[in-house]
Parts: C-alpha cells; structure tokens; sequence
C-alpha cells in the first residue's frame, strides 16, 4: 500500500474579516461607515473584521443587504475560519499526544485491513498518526482511550499469565468491532443459539468453504455476530468472546494459522462462555493462542461444556482405548466429528502424546469476516 502525505494545512488562517475589509476597500468605506450602515458600533464591527467575536445568522444577513453576498456565504466563510481554528488546535494536541503512540502496535495496523492508513513514520507524520488511531478506536483523546481500554484490561480474563500487551490487544479487539458494525441488526436468541451449536457441530467435517457461510448464517439467525479478524503481531489472542452492550453477543477468532482441532474447540468455548456466563457481560473473555498459564473456574466450565458438545460423555469412556490410527477413524465416524477431533482430545487428555497422530490435523485458511 502506498503512503499517505500529510494532508495539507496552511499555518495562515483568513477569518471572514479579511474579506469585509475587500469589500469596503472597494466601496471607499471606512469601518466606522460599515457599522452605521450595519446598526452596530464601530468597537463590534472591529472585533467582528478581526475575528475576535463570531459571525452569526443574523450578522450573515445584514453583510448581505449591506456588502451584497449571499447571507450563506458568510456563514460558510465563518464556518471554514472557525474549523481552521480548531483544526490548528487538534494539530498541537495531537503533536502533544505523540508519546502515546508508543503503546499501540502502529505498523501492524498500518498492514492490517481496516486498520490505519499507511504513512511514513517520522516526526512530522506522527501527529496525523495521532489522529488516524484516534479516529480508528472511536475516542477524543489518548485519555478517553486508557479509560476505555484500561476498563477493558481489567475485565480481560485469559489462560495466559504472561502480560498483557494493551495496545495489541486492544487494536485487534476494536477490529473485531468494527468488523461487527457491518452485521446489522441481531437480535439474541439463548435457545436459539444453543440449538444452532448442535447443529454447528456437524461441520467439523467440512472444508471452511463449505461450512463458513453456513456457520455465519446459523449465528445470524440466533443473534449472535461471528468475525474472524487478522491476527495483530503481540495481541496473543486466538478467540474472544463479549457482548456489545447488553443485548450483542459477538465471537471473534484470529487468523492465526491453526489446525481445525484447535479452530473448533477454540470457537465452542467461546459460545460457551456466551452460555454460560451471560451475567458477566462486561467481562471481554480472551483465548491465549498457547492456551496455558493461569485458569480460573470458569474457563474450566467452559472448557468442559466445548469439550462435551465435541465428544459427549457418553463416548467419552471409550477414548481411553483407543491408540491406533484406525480406532480414531471409526470413533470420528461413529461420533459424527473429525478425527482431528478426537486426536486432539486423545492428546489433551495425556492418552497419546502430542507428537502423534498429528496428520489427521488440518490446516485452515479462512476469510477475514
């Protein structure tokens, strides 16, 4: 992709004054004639050339009968010098707020769709840096966004006890957001959604071209949104369940290249946690891509419950027979699953190790949602 100049910004800002004194240089007149001919003092119409107090609808209209342009003209004059002003201020602040820059993975979302837009990273592209986040995580101001963020970090619940990187976390969080904005209206269906995961089971067998359309559309239908979002480089994160507000549940998984046993059991704890722990909707629960360190309760709950709708107990009893690659081709057959499926059970579970049996697995590539 190609960068992005900085856009242009004149350091002259022209207020509407400038063009009263045109129009008055033009007709002989003298400030003090303009503000007779006006109805106002010759100190207000001062302030007024100089910018000093605004221009309003009802100056607008009186420019109009005394200088001749259009009462619109004005306006949009006054409009363009005010927005000037301001923009000349959000360019200092935004110089100001630089140093935040260094929380936030800024190439990663530069390379990443609906990220950032692609700029030379130096001393003077930085502050248009500083606006591009901005606008890209929704906030007025690198405060605004440690309040939402540092909200955020406090609900994250993850395997993992290694810290967290924020500002990844975070980018890859708001692109799942964004991509969620997209989906249109959804309205949650508890049972609904529980039905469709049975459902969902089935496609474990099926390549992602197959099965990915209908998964979404099985989601939709329940109220629940599903994005699949690129990875960010330090994030860590492979899957994420939330709610958007009180009444949006959302499922997001990562790119990260992965095989389908992981995909799947990754996906089914999530809508778990969605299930099982709707009370807490202001937790963000995240899925470490190594899926280790520290673990509480309910991650074991819903590690269960995904590892129950996989393989229901009732199958369960048998897995510790099985050691050949022929008994987990007829366990997948009978169980309806993949037999990276069961593999990745049977290794969990310490039954064969990790090393083994690993060309059932299959490597997905999916769509970015």
């Amino acid at each position: 992709m190609a960068e992005v100049a900085p856009p242009f910004s004149p350091d002259w800002i022209s207020p509407p004054g400038d063009t009263i004194l045109d129009l008055i240089e033009e007709k002989n007149w003298t400030q003090v004639e303009l503000a007779r001919r006006m109805g106002y003092s010759p100190k207000h119409v001062n302030r007024l050339v100089k910018g000093k107090v605004a221009l309003t609808e009802d100056t607008a209209i009186l420019l109009e009968r005394v200088l001749g342009a259009g009462a619109q003209f004005w306006l949009a004059r006054e409009a363009r010098y005010r927005e000037r002003i301001a923009r000349r201020k959000e360019a200092a602040a935004h110089a100001g707020w630089v140093p935040w820059l260094d929380e936030l993975p800024v190439r990663e979302l530069m390379k990443t769709a609906g990220g950032i837009t692609t700029r030379r990273i130096d001393a003077k592209s930085k502050p248009s840096i500083v606006g591009d986040c901005l606008r890209f995580f929704g906030v007025a101001s690198p405060s605004e966004w440690r309040d939402r963020y540092g909200e955020i970090e406090a609900s994250f619940r993850r395997r993992t006890a290694r810290p967290a990187n924020v500002g990844a976390i975070a980018a890859w969080l708001r692109l799942g957001e964004r991509q969620a904005e997209t989906l249109g209206p959804l309205k949650y269906d508890r049972g609904r959604f529980e039905t469709a995961l049975y459902a969902i089971r089935e496609f474990t067998t099926l390549e992602p071209d197959e099965f990915q359309p209908r998964l979404e559309a099985l989601l939709e239908e329940a109220g629940v949104g599903l994005v699949l979002t690129a990875a960010v480089p330090g994030a860590g994160v492979s899957g994420a369940a939330r709610w958007l507000g009180k009444s949006r549940p959302l499922i997001q998984l990562s790119l990260y290249a992965r095989t389908n046993d992981k995909f799947w059991f990754t996906f089914f704890h999530e809508a778990a946690h969605l299930l099982l722990h709707a009370a807490d909707r202001n937790v963000v629960w995240l899925d470490d891509v190594n899926g280790t360190g520290g673990r509480g309760a309910k991650e074991d709950e819903a590690d269960a419950w995904a590892a129950n709708l996989l393989i229901p107990s009732v199958w369960s009893a048998r897995l510790s027979g099985i050691r050949s690659k022929t008994l987990v081709r007829e366990f997948a057959r009978e169980t309806g699953v993949h037999p990276a499926i069961v593999v990745g059970r049977l290794q969990h579970d310490g039954i064969v190790p990790f090393t083994h049996m690993n060309e059932f697995k299959v490597s997905y590539s999916l769509e970015q949602s």
